[in-house]
C-alpha cells in the first residue's frame, strides 16, 4: 500500500483533518474577523446649516447608509457651515482623521472655484476619496412671482435683489449673468445657508436665489411651487430637468461661442450634484467599503421611499464616476477658466 493511499484511509488522519476544519484560518481567509466599523461612529460633515437641500440629503443618507456598511456603525450628521462650505471641506482635508470615519458633503461649486484658481480654496479636491453623488440636478435661477419677472429678458429690464451665502455659485451665477447676459441682479451677501435665504425671501429682504437645485426646491419649498409663488427663469446645467422642459438652459442664452464655453464651465458643477467623500489618504479598503455602502443605499427601497416622501430626486452616480467628473472640470482649458475667473474676482471680498 502506498503512503499516500495509507494516509488517505487511516482513521487518525481523518481525526486530525476534522479537528483542523473546526478552526478555519482567519488570517488566510478573513472569515470571522471583526469588521473595522463595528462599534464605531461615522460622522457626515455637512457644509451648511440645518434645513437646506444639502442638509436634507446628508441626513437622509445618514439614516440608511449604516446598515449597508459591514459592522453597522452609527452614522451621525454634523453641520459645519462657513465660507460657502469651505470650512467643512478644509476640515475634511486637514483636520479629520484619515481613517474612514468621516464623510464630507460640501457645495458642488467648490470644484469650480478650484478650476479658476480661487485663492480661498486651500485644499485640493482631487485628493479626496469620492464615495458617490446622490443627485445630479439643475441649479435654478428663481425669482419671487410678486416681482413680475417671468423670464431672463424681464430680468434685463430692472434690478432684482438676489441672496448669496458667499463666494460660490449663489453669487457667481447672477454676477456672470449680469456680465454675459445683461441681467441686473443686485447680490446681497451674508446668509449662512439656504434656509436663511428662504426666510429672507419670504420677508421680502431678497427677491430671488440663483443656484438652489431644482430637487431642493421640490423637497424644501413645494408649496411655493404649487402656489406659484416663484418663477424659474433659467436652468444652470448641461441638460434640462425632465419636468422643466420650458425653462431655458443658461448655456443656450450665450451671445457667442466664447461666452458659451464660459457658461458651460459655470454649469458643469451641476453634474457634481450632492458629492459625498472621505478624507485624503484613507486606506483603500475602507474607501471601497464606503463606496459599496453608498451604492447599496442608493438602491435601498426604504431609502428611496423616504426620499420620495421628502421629494428628494435621486439620480446617483458612483464614487468612481464622481471622481472622473471632478477631474474633468479641473482639466478645463485655462483660456476658458481665466475668463470666468476674471468675473469671479470682481465679487466684493
Amino acid at each position: 500500500m502506498s503512503s499516500a493511499h495509507w494516509a488517505y484511509n487511516h482513521p487518525a488522519v481523518f481525526a486530525i483533518v476534522g479537528t483542523l476544519m473546526m478552526f478555519p484560518c482567519k488570517q488566510s481567509f478573513g472569515q470571522g474577523a471583526e469588521p473595522f466599523y463595528k462599534g464605531k461612529t461615522v460622522e457626515i460633515i455637512i457644509g451648511y446649516t440645518a434645513g437646506g437641500g444639502y442638509d436634507t440629503y446628508g441626513r437622509t443618507v445618514a439614516r440608511h447608509i449604516g446598515k449597508h456598511i459591514p459592522g453597522n456603525p452609527n452614522v451621525v450628521p454634523r453641520n459645519m457651515p462657513g465660507g460657502g462650505s469651505r470650512t467643512a471641506a478644509a476640515h475634511m482635508y486637514a483636520a479629520a482623521a484619515k481613517d474612514g470615519l468621516s464623510i464630507g458633503l460640501v457645495d458642488q461649486s467648490l470644484v469650480l472655484q478650484q478650476a479658476v484658481d480661487d485663492p480661498t480654496i486651500r485644499f485640493d479636491l482631487r485628493r479626496f476619496n469620492y464615495i458617490g453623488n446622490a443627485a445630479s440636478d439643475s441649479n435654478m435661477v428663481a425669482v419671487s412671482a410678486s416681482t413680475g419677472i417671468k423670464t431672463v429678458e424681464d430680468a434685463r429690464q430692472r434690478e432684482t435683489i438676489i441672496g448669496s451665502t458667499g463666494p460660490n455659485t449663489t453669487s457667481i451665477i447672477p454676477l456672470t449673468m449680469n456680465q454675459l447676459i445683461g441681467t441686473k441682479f443686485k447680490i446681497v451677501f451674508g446668509y449662512p445657508g439656504a434656509n436663511e435665504m428662504n426666510l429672507a425671501q419670504e420677508r421680502g429682504e431678497i427677491e430671488g436665489q440663483a443656484s438652489k437645485p431644482w430637487g431642493s426646491w421640490k423637497a424644501t419649498l413645494p408649496a411655493w411651487i404649487s402656489e406659484k409663488k416663484i418663477n424659474f427663469i433659467t436652468q444652470v446645467a448641461l441638460k434640462k430637468a425632465s419636468d422643466l422642459p420650458d425653462v431655458p438652459l443658461l448655456i443656450d442664452l450665450a451671445k457667442n461661442s466664447e461666452d458659451r464655453d464660459v457658461l458651460k464651465l459655470l454649469s458643469a458643477p451641476s453634474t457634481v450634484g450632492r458629492p459625498f467623500f472621505t478624507t485624503p489618504d484613507t486606506p483603500k479598503d475602507r474607501v471601497q467599503i464606503l463606496r459599496s455602502g453608498f451604492d447599496a443605499t442608493m438602491k435601498d427601497s426604504r431609502f428611496l421611499s423616504e426620499a420620495k416622501r421628502l421629494s428628494l430626486d435621486i439620480e446617483s452616480s458612483t464614487g468612481a464616476e464622481l471622481e472622473s467628473v471632478i477631474n474633468d472640470i479641473l482639466a478645463t482649458p485655462k483660456s476658458v477658466s481665466q475668463r470666468l475667473a476674471a468675473i469671479i474676482n470682481s465679487i466684493p471680498k
